[in-house]
C-alpha cells in the first residue's frame, strides 16, 4: 500500500517518482491523489475558486421583514393559507436535502474521485452544503417554525420521501465501506451516482423550489429568505455544472462506460426524476397563486429537464423549449447579459459585498 491509493493514506512510498500529468484521471487514476499540482483539470480548479469567491453566511441576510410577515395573520396583510402550506413544503424539502447531499459527497464521491483538483472542489462543496443546511436552521429558528415538522419532512411528507428514497437507492452501493471502481459495473454504478445527486437532485429538483420562493420575493414577500435562496443558487449551478463536467469527463476518458444503453439509462433517470418532481410541486401548489401553477411547473420541469439531456450530450426527453418562468433569468442574473442558472458564470463577489 502507498500514497497513491485512491483513498491517498496510504503508507509513504519513499523516492517515488513526482506525479506526470498524463497518469492524472478522474477514476482509478494511477496518480498520488495528494498531489494537487500539475493540474490536468483546470476547470475543476476554477469553480473552486468560484466557490471561494462566492462565500457567505446566512446570518449576514435580516429576517426581521420575514418575521414580521410570517407572524402577521392573512386579514392583515400577511401570507395565505397555501403561501404558508407552500412555504413549510418548501423549507421541509430543503432542510435535509442539504445534508443528504453533503453526506453523498463526503462518504461516497470524494472516496472514488482519483483527481485532487477535484477533491479541492468537493472540500468546498462539502462546506457549502453546510452552509445551506445552517441555513434552514437560521429560517426555522427565525420564523419560529416547528422543528421535528421541518426537519423531518423527508419522513412524513410522501412527495419529499418519495425523492429522497429515489436519490438514496443511488449511493447504497457506493456508501459501502467494501465498495471500489475499477470495473466496469462499477464505475457506472459510481456515474449512476453521480446523475442522481449532481444532475436530478441539484440540477432538477431544487429548481421548483427556487422558483416558489423567489416569487414569494418578487412580491417583497419573505424577502429574507428570498435573498438567502439567491445565494444557495448561486452555489447549486457551480454544483450542476461541476457535476456535469465530471460524468462528461468520466465519459470521455472511459468510452466503454457510455454506451447506448448506458445512455437510455441516463435519460431513464432523467424522467423519472422529472415525474417526482412534478408531483411535488402537486403538493405544494394544490392551488395557483404568485402567478405559479402545479401545470407552471410541470412544463417548467419538462423544460429543465430537457437541457439537462444536452448538457450530458442525449437526445431530449420532452422536445420542450419553451420557459414558463422566463422571469427567472432576470432575478438570477449578475450582469444581465447571461441567464445565471444555465451559464457557467464567473463573475463572483464575496457575500459582505455582493450586489444583486
Amino acid at each position: 500500500m502507498n500514497a497513491n491509493t485512491p483513498s491517498g493514506l496510504g503508507a509513504i512510498e519513499r523516492g517515488a517518482a513526482r506525479v506526470d500529468v498524463s497518469d492524472k484521471r478522474m477514476i482509478n487514476a494511477r496518480a498520488d491523489v495528494n498531489q494537487l499540482l500539475p493540474l490536468k483539470y483546470r476547470w475543476a480548479w476554477e469553480k473552486y475558486l468560484s466557490g471561494c469567491a462566492n462565500h457567505w453566511m446566512p446570518s449576514e441576510v435580516s429576517m426581521q421583514a420575514d418575521i414580521s410577515l410570517w407572524r402577521a395573520p392573512a386579514s392583515s396583510g400577511g401570507l395565505t393559507d397555501d403561501e404558508r402550506h407552500m412555504v413549510r413544503r418548501n423549507l421541509g424539502f430543503f432542510a435535509t436535502s442539504e445534508s443528504l447531499v453533503a453526506n453523498n459527497i463526503v462518504l461516497a464521491v470524494y472516496r472514488h474521485l482519483t483527481n485532487p483538483e477535484c477533491r479541492q472542489y468537493l472540500l468546498r462543496q462539502a462546506f457549502e452544503e453546510a452552509v445551506h443546511t445552517h441555513t434552514f436552521q437560521y429560517i426555522c429558528t427565525s420564523l419560529g417554525l416547528d422543528e421535528g415538522e421541518l426537519f423531518n419532512a423527508y419522513r412524513e411528507v410522501p412527495s419529499i420521501t418519495d425523492k429522497a428514497a429515489w436519490a438514496l437507492e443511488h449511493t447504497r452501493s457506493l456508501s459501502d465501506p467494501d465498495f471500489r471502481t475499477g470495473t466496469p459495473a462499477a464505475d457506472q454504478a459510481f456515474l449512476r451516482d453521480l446523475v442522481a445527486f449532481y444532475v436530478v437532485f441539484e440540477g432538477m429538483w431544487f429548481y421548483t423550489g427556487f422558483a416558489q420562493i423567489l416569487a414569494l420575493g418578487r412580491r417583497g414577500k419573505m424577502v429574507g429568505i428570498a435573498e438567502q435562496y439567491q445565494y444557495i443558487l448561486r452555489d447549486e449551478s457551480i454544483h450542476l455544472n461541476f457535476g456535469v463536467d465530471v460524468i462528461n469527463q468520466i465519459a470521455t476518458e472511459n468510452p466503454g462506460l457510455w454506451t447506448e444503453s448506458f445512455r437510455s439509462e441516463v435519460r431513464a433517470m432523467l424522467a423519472e426524476g422529472c415525474e417526482l418532481e412534478i408531483a411535488y410541486g402537486r403538493d405544494t401548489l394544490p392551488r395557483g397563486m404568485l402567478g405559479l401553477s402545479a401545470e407552471s411547473c410541470e412544463r417548467y420541469m419538462r423544460f429543465i429537464a430537457d437541457r439537462r439531456c444536452a448538457q450530458l450530450g442525449l437526445p431530449p426527453l420532452f422536445n420542450t423549449t419553451e420557459n414558463p418562468f422566463t422571469w427567472m433569468s432576470e432575478s438570477m442574473d449578475l450582469t444581465k447579459e447571461k441567464n445565471f442558472f444555465e451559464t457557467r458564470v464567473t463573475e463572483y463577489q464575496t457575500g459582505g459585498t455582493l450586489v444583486w
